[in-house]
């Protein structure tokens, strides 16, 4: 249950600042937190990704000033118009990222950077497959891996969702419930099948992203909007091809700081060229986090979408 509750908030400790948000990301494993599906400690403020304006500096923070924008990426708590937070998990914003890019590319484009370029290093003829295209994630694996020169099949809910994957960069769009995507993927690959499968959906989806791939394909398991997929025996993915199959985690791939300003500079320069149009499609009030996350997993939303404090 998600409740509006007002809560002091102290002066910033060592080693952190105060921040007042300015754009909050909108992200299914919000849902995954909500529902349990993740489990946490409660009471619990939930959010990942935020964008903001430093009001205060604790002892011992270096680098940041009051009146700098910044945003970042962090296990929870960005559900709030200002909270502390560690100046060792913030990137400095250039003038080029609006606070509401900035507040949806935390997550969502270090997700696409890292799953494009080193979880599987995609590279021109190609032939990748992204599930739920046309949402804020799917979007930008869509443009990016357009942008690397892959083949982009994508997979979307319905007819609307469909003109909006190809708009965006897909290749070849298919339609979950209608099409039967499996044989269209051999179709339109002329057998080959696919390199790289990335799929956030889980459950409902993931025997036909396996049996997609290619010999020695990669699947990319990176989230469950329908539930935790089935368990498997590795000798399915023998059977299958030799296929190998991955469930990584962003944080893995920024744990180091060097990690996190490589992947905030490459994501930003994406933005910046052009190459990666940042489209935010629906804002809701902070006091209308419940609504905003009755739309998101009813499906209503399309591409980002920000809660502004």
């Amino acid at each position: 249950m998600l409740r509006w509750q007002e809560q002091p908030l102290a002066a910033p400790g060592r080693g952190e600042v105060q921040l007042r948000h300015t754009a909050i990301g909108l992200n299914f494993i919000d849902v995954y937190d909500r529902t349990g599906q993740y489990p946490r400690a409660l009471p619990a403020v939930l959010g990942h990704e935020a964008a903001g304006v430093i009001v205060a500096l604790g002892p011992a923070v270096h680098g940041f000033r009051v009146g700098q924008r910044v945003a970042y990426v962090t296990g929870g708590g960005a559900y709030s118009q200002a909270r502390n937070i560690a100046a060792t998990a913030l990137v400095k914003l250039p003038a080029s990222i609006s606070d509401e890019q900035a507040a949806v590319l935390m997550l969502k484009g270090l997700t696409a950077e890292y799953l494009l370029r080193r979880t599987y290093r995609v590279a021109r003829g190609d032939y990748i497959v992204v599930h739920a295209a046309a949402g804020g994630m799917g979007s930008l694996l869509t443009q990016w891996g357009r942008t690397l020169g892959a083949k982009v099949i994508g997979v979307v809910g319905d007819a609307d969702k469909a003109a909006i994957a190809r708009k965006q960069g897909c290749h070849k769009v298919f339609i979950s419930g209608r099409d039967d995507l499996v044989a269209g993927v051999r179709e339109y690959t002329r057998g080959k099948m696919a390199d790289v499968v990335y799929d956030a959906v889980g459950k409902d989806t993931f025997l036909q992203s396996l049996d997609c791939l290619k010999p020695r394909g990669l699947m990319v398991s990176y989230g469950n909007a329908s539930g935790p997929p089935p368990a498997i025996a590795p000798l399915e993915l023998a059977r299958r091809g030799s296929l190998m199959l991955t469930r990584p985690s962003l944080f893995d791939y920024i744990k180091q700081r060097s990690e996190l300003d490589a992947a905030a500079r490459a994501v930003f320069a994406q933005v910046a060229s052009r190459k990666l149009k940042v489209k935010v499609n629906q804002r809701y009030a902070l006091r209308d986090t419940a609504q905003a996350h009755r739309d998101l997993e009813a499906r209503k939303t399309v591409g980002a979408t920000v809660l502004v404090p």
